[in-house]
This record gives structure tokens, C-alpha cells and sequence, in this order.
């Protein structure tokens, strides 16, 4: 895909919808009773794949041009499911159907066959969960078994591990206890509550009882994560205003890290949606500094870092960002390629263990680099290359579909 440079960029755009909460519209209302229609829902590779998993399990989902419609099965049934390129999809159907007594096997593409299973199986393991990964990646191997409820500790500040025992509570005897010492993004609790089950948020523990959930509408706000990129855009080159951007906030992280930035941005037509706040997001070109980002700030902006680093590219002075070990367990090991992506365009970083160091310019010269098949990094790229002196070229651009189906038509 190639990029060419611009002085200016201005417009409106309607992001497509909340991967996460399309994620769990789509799985939770499948083992619910009664039928749900989930309007705007995002329609990429990661979220068909959880369709696809629950249509294996049992349920009835139906793929429309502007509605999903999905009949929830009361009984799961055994089955192999491939879950593609999504993490979210494979560790949170992990815990589902470990409460849930049926035997499922997991499996996913190279790049998720490669990533950490152990993280999400050995505190299911604590409530009594039979399983097994294959050197700690996929394959996953979930078997019937009896779950009791206890107290659990996520080890790592990681909604997905959250969410997969919260879920596997949802079939165990007893009470559940799930403590985070960091927030981490709340979708799954929020939409649980509204569908009926027995749960309890007490700051950062969730308290969960064995529930029967009952079939929700949704109508899902845009993806704050989508709409990054064209904040970002509007930071850098002019304005732009994103609408009905979901801005729950343990998702807000960016614009903490904009308000730190000297961003020029603002909330319009702030209101709630189904359990969720939702807002326009209008932000104009500003004049950048550098920031300092920490690991307490790192659950409710890890999808954004990249993009948050090319800010940083083109801000004064030197940014430091740490506690961001967790980029190393996506789709690709974000550290190293956002670092590789930065440099190949003429920017000053300096990836560390679990972050970087970005030293700014006004300008990046622009250039080629490859996306590693990461959508991240190609959409982030691609507002690299726009702001920059020369543009240049992006290998491997087609994998924005697994998140932003159209990307680069809206771009232009």
C-alpha cells in the first residue's frame, strides 16, 4: 500500500464497531436463552472467528448486511474450534466452555499458535479445569470437569485473563472471586450484569455466582481503538471528528496520554449506549511533547501504543514508555516491529524490554516498512507515512482486515 504525504487532513468518520464488545455480543448471547440482534457490529477476520467457534458449539449465528442475529443454545456441545488470528476469541472461549462441561479442542493459525495459552489455563486450573496446551501455546484441549468456586489472582493485568475466569464461574459451584491489581478493561462485566447474571464488581475484584444468562440486544459503539488513528491524524496534519466512539474508561488510556501531550481535543454529544458511554471525539492539530507512559496507565491503552509512538516521533523532546511488556504477545511482538516501523521512516527510537525511548522530530522523512501481518502496526504506519516529508510504502497492508475491514478507504 503506498502512502503519499499531505500538508492537511480534515474530515468525519463513522469507525466501525467495538472489536471487543462485538467479540463478546457475539459469544455471550450465544449461551444465553432467548435471541439477540447486534447492530453494528465490526464484521472483521477476529470476530467472524467467534462466530464461526459458537456456530461449532451449538449456537445459531447469522451474519446479515447491518445485524448479526444469534439463537443461544442451552447445552454446548463438543467440538473443534478454529479461532483463526484472535487471541480474544481462543482465551475467552478457554474459560467459557471449561465451565460449560463439554470437551474442546482449541486451534488457531501460526502467529496465535505461537502465542502464551499457559497465562489463561493455569488460573482456570485453579477452579478445577481440565486442561491442556501444547508447550503452553495452541492447541488447547479443554475436557468436562466439575468447576468450584475460590478466590483467583490474575497474574498479569489482562482483561482476556479476567474475562476467561469470570466466564468459567459463570458454570462453577459456589462463589468466584477474581482480583486484578490493576483495572483492566470491564466490557465483559458490564455486559454480563446486563444480561442477567450474578455478578458483582467491589473495586478491582469481581465476585461471580454459577447464572443463567438471558439474550441481550446490542448496538456497538465504534472502537476507540479503531478511531486512534484518525485522532491521531487530526492531532497531527488538521481535525477530525470520530462519532459514537465508545469511551468506557478502562478503554481511555489515549486520551490521558493526549492530555499529557498538549493534545487539542474534545467530547461532543457525550450519552450511554446499552451500558456503555459513548461520544464524538473532535481533536485539531496541536503542537506535541514528549510524555512519560507507566505500567499503571498500560491496560487502557496497550491496543494504542503504536500509534501513541508515532505521536511521540513527532513531538518535542524525549518520550519514555515502560511497563508495556504485554506488546510482546500480540500479533506480532509490538516492541520490536513499532520500533522497526519508526526507524525504517527515519525516527529516533530505541526499543527496550518492555517499552521504548522516542526521541522527536518535527518531521519523519517517511519510506518502507512491513506491517509483520500486524494490523496495528500497518494502520499505524499508515499515519506515519501521511505526516511525513516523502510518504513510502507498506508491505503486507491487507491484514488491517482482521480489525478495520475498509481501513484504507476511509483513509482516502
Amino acid at each position: 500500500m503506498k502512502i503519499l504525504p499531505r500538508t492537511e487532513y480534515a474530515g468525519e468518520f463513522a469507525v466501525p464497531g467495538d472489536k471487543s464488545i462485538t467479540h463478546r455480543a457475539i459469544m455471550f448471547n450465544s449461551i444465553a436463552e432467548g435471541e439477540a440482534r447486534i447492530t453494528n457490529a465490526l464484521l472483521g477476520e477476529d470476530c467472524l472467528s467467534t462466530a464461526a467457534c459458537m456456530r461449532a458449539l451449538g449456537a445459531k449465528v447469522e451474519i446479515g448486511e447491518d445485524v448479526v442475529s444469534v439463537q443461544g443454545t442451552d447445552k454446548l456441545c463438543d467440538a473443534e474450534c478454529y479461532c483463526g488470528n484472535s487471541g480474544t476469541t481462543m482465551r475467552l472461549l478457554t474459560g467459557l466452555v471449561s465451565g460449560q462441561r463439554v470437551n474442546v479442542t482449541l486451534t488457531g493459525d501460526p502467529s496465535l499458535s505461537k502465542r502464551p495459552m499457559e497465562r489463561v489455563a493455569k488460573p482456570l486450573r485453579l477452579l478445577g479445569a481440565d486442561i491442556d496446551t501444547t508447550d503452553g501455546c495452541a492447541p488447547v484441549y479443554v475436557r468436562a470437569a466439575k468447576l468450584c468456586g475460590r478466590e483467583v489472582d490474575t497474574a498479569s493485568a489482562s482483561a482476556q485473563v479476567k474475562s476467561a475466569l469470570i466466564l468459567a464461574a459463570l458454570g462453577a459451584d459456589g462463589e468466584t472471586f477474581v482480583h486484578e491489581s490493576i483495572k483492566t478493561r470491564d466490557h465483559t462485566e458490564r455486559m454480563l450484569a446486563a444480561m442477567g447474571a450474578d455478578i458483582r464488581v467491589l473495586g478491582n475484584t469481581v465476585q461471580v455466582k454459577k447464572s443463567r444468562l438471558k439474550s441481550r440486544d446490542v448496538e456497538v459503539p465504534g472502537d476507540i481503538s479503531s478511531a486512534a488513528y484518525f485522532m491521531a491524524l487530526g492531532a497531527l496534519l488538521g481535525e477530525t471528528l470520530c462519532k459514537n466512539v465508545g469511551v468506557n474508561p478502562t478503554r481511555t488510556g489515549i486520551l490521558t496520554a493526549f492530555d499529557r501531550m498538549g493534545v487539542d481535543y474534545r467530547l461532543e454529544n457525550e450519552r450511554t449506549v446499552c451500558g456503555e458511554p459513548v461520544a464524538d471525539i473532535r481533536v485539531k492539530k496541536s503542537r506535541l511533547k514528549a510524555i512519560t507512559l507507566t505500567k499503571e496507565i498500560m491496560p487502557a491503552l496497550i491496543d494504542e501504543l503504536p500509534v501513541i509512538a508515532v505521536l511521540c516521533a513527532y513531538a518535542d523532546g524525549e518520550s519514555v514508555i515502560s511497563g508495556a511488556e504485554e506488546l510482546r504477545i500480540k500479533e506480532s511482538d509490538r516492541i520490536k516491529t513499532t520500533a522497526e516501523m519508526i526507524a525504517d521512516f527515519g525516527g529516533s527510537i530505541m526499543p527496550r524490554e518492555d517499552g521504548f525511548v522516542i526521541r522527536g522530530k518535527k518531521k519523519l522523512a517517511g519510506g518502507t516498512a512491513d506491517s509483520f501481518l500486524d494490523h496495528r502496526i500497518a494502520m499505524s504506519a499508515a499515519v506515519a507515512l501521511m505526516a511525513s516529508e516523502k510518504g513510502g510504502e507498506i508491505k503486507n497492508a491487507e491484514c488491517v482486515n482482521i480489525s478495520f475491514p475498509g481501513f484504507f478507504d476511509m483513509l482516502g
